[in-house]
């Protein structure tokens, strides 16, 4: 019998930190509010008091809320939730789902869009959170420049696989029976399709805008800084990785310059 192959990261201490790309298999990372929560709590914003494992904010205008909620027994470890409804405390317009177990660098991207969409509502007397204008294929056109492939099934959907084969995201761009707030036109995850190392969904009615922020996120070149610990062991061999000291350079696949979105 062949046995397993050696841990690439055996040469490194638990508590060593290195630097890893593809960032789909790099881990969840710190989960840090106040890098994830990028919002202005002195101009309105509310933190509210919450039980331990839940955390909850919300906009001054209450029209949107961001929420976690820890659930360490499960398979995603719980749960970001961002909310949007039209009226304050009405029916939920659309909603966004990342599992805790996805690359909190990712989430963080995501509500850093998510504010500056806000903003740009607030002081130009628009209303993009709701009435989003942005095509879709901005925010899987990128996926093709990053080497990812591009499957088109019958019913509708379009998936994108990363070059390694363990990220995809998939749109529905033909829209099915279920019309209603859950329904999910757009879907990534890490791993396997049936049993996902973590998982993100966007609702109909999300803004394009926070899709490509999500998606410039999830390919970009730049490595996310881990503790050889935190890195999952079934993405091991799978990661490109240097220890994150001035005398290693980083190892990192060639790139075709900076993803597109913004930099963070």
């Amino acid at each position: 019998m062949t046995p397993p192959p050696l841990d690439p990261f055996n040469n490194f201490g638990p508590d060593q930190n290195v630097k890893v790309l593809p960032r789909h298999l790099a881990g969840p990372g710190e989960r840090d509010l106040a890098s994830i929560w990028p919002f202005p709590f002195e101009d309105g914003w509310h933190l509210h008091p919450a039980d331990e494992g839940l955390a909850f904010s919300s906009s001054p205008c209450a029209r949107l809320w961001t929420r976690l909620v820890l659930e360490p027994g499960t398979r995603g470890q719980g749960t970001w939730t961002i909310g949007a409804n039209r009226i304050p405390f009405g029916p939920k317009a659309w909603e966004i789902t990342f599992d805790v177990a996805t690359p909190a660098e990712l989430v963080r991207d995501v509500h850093a869009e998510l504010l500056d969409v806000y903003l740009e509502d607030r002081y130009r007397d628009r209303d993009r959170l709701f009435d989003d204008d942005t095509a879709p294929h901005t925010a899987y056109a990128p996926l093709f420049a990053r080497g990812w492939s591009h499957e088109v099934q019958m019913a509708g959907t379009q998936t994108f696989r990363s070059p390694d084969g363990l990220g995809a995201v998939q749109h529905r761009f033909a829209p099915g029976r279920s019309r209603g707030p859950d329904d999910a036109p757009w879907t990534a995850w890490a791993g396997d399709w049936a049993n996902p190392h973590w998982k993100a969904r966007f609702t109909r009615g999300a803004p394009a805008t926070l899709v490509a922020a999500f998606t410039a996120s999830l390919i970009s070149t730049e490595p996310l800084h881990r503790a050889v610990k935190d890195v999952p062991l079934d993405f091991r061999h799978s990661l490109y990785m240097a220890a994150a000291t001035a005398h290693q350079p980083a190892a990192v696949p060639p790139s075709a310059g900076p993803a597109p979105g913004r930099t963070r």
